[in-house]
């Protein structure tokens, strides 16, 4: 439960004993415009500020929600929009898609919604943003949408380490969330009022938010639905690629294939 915390770590740094600019203090004066040393304040020795700089990436890792090494791994790099057996009018949807999700990373703004199939790319390139985000050393909070209510939940318990004040206001708050698998959520009063709430106050504060799902608009609460389809705010982007999963059938199928034609002719 570390991971939803949320909460600050102090940053602390051993100083480099050997360092020719602080002599081990790990803190210097400022320079003045005169060149004069400002005695009057200190900041962080380049010694230190590595350090610090260190602790800060490995912070924002753990309170990403990118625990999995399968998130951990899923970047813009590794994202082939070039798939195999597409038809050429779903590879220029996905071309499309990946070069916003890239423009999203380097400044977000606004919210992106991606629809699409299961294994169509969108939860790839979700967290592609945010492992982008957390490279850069920007705060990103990854969301599956499912395990966030149940985690919700779980802070009723008396065993919980984590509050559910201090689990709901990170959520509402962090500066660029993804909500992942929207939708696949259970449709109580109580998962549909605590998402309504998260989507309604950063829609309000106008929040940078990266929406996944795999039903259409329709099958959306219409409450949240009319918010993801704001256009002063919202892009709605549906991936029309299949599962590409199904690439790799086909290719283990056209394997089978070409041994079956090669046995039958030896």
């Amino acid at each position: 439960m570390d991971t939803w915390s949320g909460a600050e770590e102090p940053e602390e740094a051993t100083p480099s004993s050997d360092c020719p600019i602080c002599k081990g203090a790990g803190f210097v004066h400022p320079l003045l415009p005169s060149g004069k040393p400002d005695y009057s304040r200190v900041i962080a020795c380049r010694c230190t500020q590595q350090e610090l700089d260190k602790e800060r990436q490995a912070r924002l890792q753990r309170c990403s929600g990118l625990d999995l090494e399968l998130l951990k791994s899923m970047t813009f790099d590794n994202f082939d929009w070039r798939r195999v057996n597409l038809l050429p009018e779903q590879r220029q949807n996905l071309e499309e898609v990946y070069r916003l999700a890239r423009d999203f990373a380097k400044s977000p703004d606004g919210w992106v919604v991606l629809q699409g199939v299961n294994g169509c790319g969108k939860t790839h390139l979700a967290a592609a943003i945010a492992n982008e985000r957390l490279q850069a050393g920007k705060p990103a909070l990854f969301v599956v949408v499912p395990d966030f209510l149940d985690h919700l939940r779980a802070t009723f318990s008396p065993e919980s380490q984590v509050s559910y004040d201090q689990l709901f206001e990170s959520v509402k708050n962090t500066p660029l969330l993804i909500l992942d698998d929207f939708g696949e959520q259970s449709t109580t009063p109580w998962a549909q009022e605590k998402l309504y709430q998260v989507i309604n106050y950063r829609y309000n504060a106008r929040l940078a938010t990266v929406i996944t799902t795999c039903y259409s608009l329709d099958e959306i609460e219409n409450r949240i639905s009319s918010r993801l389809v704001d256009p002063k705010i919202s892009l709605v982007f549906p991936i029309i690629a299949p599962d590409y999963r199904s690439d790799r059938r086909s290719s283990q199928s056209a394997k089978i294939s070409r041994r079956g034609k090669k046995q039958r002719w030896s």
